[in-house]
């Protein structure tokens, strides 16, 4: 027994549609609703500079300074548009600074580099259509100071801070703005601001029981990048 497929038909006012004209226009509505989802998505790379804010760490009737040498950036991301004016990026940023320690006019280094990963919301001033986007942007995850150099003998302050050689990962926080900029042939430029705050790692700065540090450590990164969008 088979199905009468003429009640199933298709009639607009002025006819009957065939199967040819039906499976077209199911067709174009497919490709036009996956080029919109397609949309969506950017990806790209970016080259900056980190310029961190150094730490006190008060020791014994003494005070010395610890931070990460300013040095470039460089990193990729990929990055959804959500909704309208929200969008979310996996973020990846490198940065060759050497951790140091300064105290009494001496300083000290050790060869290192650090491991940025951050999930981030973009806050969008713009629709999503618009080529010039200027957003704010804020996110979390973790960052790994990854030491490569001999530790420094002597320590320039043993009696209040030394530096290890020891990797250590830390929680990151991610603000800051930026602006993006869509070509029509699929090619996408940026420019970005971020803060990356994370607490000191105290397995590569160790203090003496009697010292205790103070403050955060502020990467502040300002990059531009090109990517794609599709």
């Amino acid at each position: 027994m088979c199905a009468d497929l003429s009640k199933w038909s298709i009639a607009p006012a002025g006819g009957v549609l065939s199967t040819r004209t039906v499976g077209k226009q199911l067709t174009s509505v497919l490709f036009l609703a996956t080029a919109a989802f397609a949309q969506q998505w950017q990806m790209g790379g970016s080259i900056g500079y980190g310029w961190n804010r150094n730490v006190r760490v008060n020791g014994p009737g003494a005070e010395a300074t610890i931070g990460i040498r300013n040095r470039f950036t460089a990193g990729a991301v990929a990055t959804e548009d959500l909704y309208e004016h929200i969008s979310g990026e996996v973020r990846y940023v490198y940065h060759d600074g050497d951790p140091f320690v300064s105290f009494g006019g001496r300083s000290a280094n050790v060869q290192g580099q650090s491991h940025s990963f951050t999930y981030d919301t973009l806050l969008h001033l713009r629709g999503r259509e618009e080529r010039l986007r200027p957003f704010f942007a804020g996110g979390i995850g973790a960052k790994l100071f990854r030491i490569t150099g001999p530790e420094p003998s002597p320590q320039v302050a043993p009696r209040i801070v030394s530096l290890v050689e020891q990797n250590e990962w830390k929680l990151l926080v991610s603000v800051g703005a930026g602006v993006t900029y869509r070509f029509p042939n699929h090619l996408l430029f940026r420019a970005d601001f971020r803060d990356y705050i994370s607490p000191i790692p105290r397995k590569v700065f160790v203090p003496v029981p009697e010292a205790t540090p103070r403050g955060l450590i502020h990467m502040f990164t300002p990059m531009v990048g090109v990517g794609f969008w599709f």
